[in-house]
């Protein structure tokens, strides 16, 4: 008997369709999905806010507390993601921000010479540790519309350490709070 075309071809989508079926099948026989009890993450509600089930949020850490143990060379090697934008030396150029030397205490959008986003300047006051520690925690946060791309730092640990490490690149250090 001869076969035409179009039962050869209905023939393979018959046979494919078995091939799918089978490993489905089989896939679904050989392995076991665990889910969980309570899901990994809150997900939003139609209101924007959390799933009722999850409604106990982690109290925000307060860096400046943790200062006291903080390490200044820890800090030193969490500078490193900070090289690419910023100069630390005494008298040291600006890049595409500001040089941060003796930058605790000093006015916000206070280094002359440096070309700040006129939200930092319109910011005001000095950089404090608590200040500092909003800012590179959440930068466009702290300072919406700053020219800061830098998404910010989240440990507090390390935060802290890049403080102290701030607070060293001074001839006359600030007092820690």
């Amino acid at each position: 008997m001869h076969f035409e075309w179009y039962h050869k071809f209905s023939f393979g989508l018959l046979i494919a369709a078995w091939v799918a079926f089978g490993a489905n099948f089989l896939g679904h026989e050989l392995v076991h999905a665990n889910v969980p009890e309570k899901p990994a993450y809150a997900a939003a509600s139609k209101d924007g806010g959390a799933a009722k089930e999850d409604k106990q949020e982690a109290a925000p850490v307060d860096v400046v507390t943790l200062l006291a143990k903080a390490d200044a060379a820890k800090g030193e090697k969490a500078f490193g993601k900070c090289k690419a934008c910023h100069t630390a030396e005494k008298g040291g150029k600006d890049k595409v921000g500001p040089n941060l030397w003796d930058v605790v205490g000093r006015a916000k959008g206070g280094h002359g010479g440096f070309g700040y986003s006129d939200a930092i300047k319109a910011k005001g006051g000095d950089w404090s540790f608590a200040d500092l520690g909003h800012f590179l925690e959440n930068p466009k946060g702290f300072v919406p519309g700053t020219k800061m791309g830098f998404a910010g730092v989240k440990k507090p640990a390390e935060l802290a350490d890049l403080l102290v490490y701030l607070r060293s690149l001074s001839d006359s250090p600030k007092p820690l709070p």
